[in-house]
């Protein structure tokens, strides 16, 4: 939700906290992809119980604004099983009670078995994870709630850096957001976007990064979609 000045105050207050927690920095990182990055996001870095317990409230808020019909949640392995459950804990204080599951990357052969774990995986499922980078867990995750026998309806994720995805070592005009909202036919629901970060740095809010802003506008102005 956008205030007047065509601002997402909930998505200003996670970048906010993302720099502040140290897991947004700025200078000079290279991407997956080969790219040199003037941010980098780790939410590998959400590593203690303060950090990670207030970045289940903004999922939490984003998801029941979003309007996204699920019936639970999925965390793929490995960041997305703690992200689960955190986001399933906070949902249940804000009165939205939902299971959820996870799966293991190597399958059990005793005990239960098999590769899922937690709550069965049933009706409309919706995934949670960090960010997409190429849709490649997503698409696996489709693929374990379909063979369960569910229905995968979206994915909730903490950053939509908004630049062009890589195939076969190019970069193709969609991102991996816009890959999965088309051609996975799945809603996305971000906390935050590449261009919120943009406007956050703008905002001068923080003089100390100010000097940051010309390269992520460069970054944006290269590879965004």
């Amino acid at each position: 939700m956008t205030d007047e000045r065509g601002t997402d105050p909930l998505a200003q207050e996670f970048v906010r906290f993302a720099v502040e927690a140290g897991v947004l920095r700025f200078g000079e990182f290279k991407t997956k992809a080969g790219r040199l990055s003037p941010y980098f996001f780790n939410a590998g870095l959400f590593d203690d119980g303060a950090k990670l317990g207030r970045l289940a409230s903004f999922y939490a808020r984003r998801l029941l604004a979003s309007g996204i019909q699920f019936d639970m949640l999925f965390g793929p392995a490995y960041k997305g099983i703690t992200l689960a459950a955190a986001v399933a804990i906070e949902l249940a204080r804000l009165g939205r009670n939902v299971p959820f599951a996870y799966n293991r990357k190597e399958a059990k052969d005793h005990g239960e078995g098999g590769t899922l774990v937690g709550a069965k995986v049933t009706g409309n499922v919706l995934i949670i994870d960090d960010v997409i980078s190429a849709g490649t867990s997503v698409r696996e995750s489709i693929a374990m709630i379909q063979a369960a026998g569910a229905t995968p309806c979206g994915v909730a994720i903490a950053l939509d850096r908004q630049e062009k995805a890589t195939e076969n070592g190019a970069d193709v005009p969609w991102s991996a957001v816009q890959y999965v909202r088309t051609q996975l036919k799945l809603e996305v629901a971000a906390i935050a976007t590449l261009d919120d970060l943009l406007q956050y740095l703008e905002t001068g809010e923080d003089p100390s990064l100010r000097a940051a802003t010309g390269p992520v506008q460069a970054y944006r102005a290269r590879y965004g979609t």
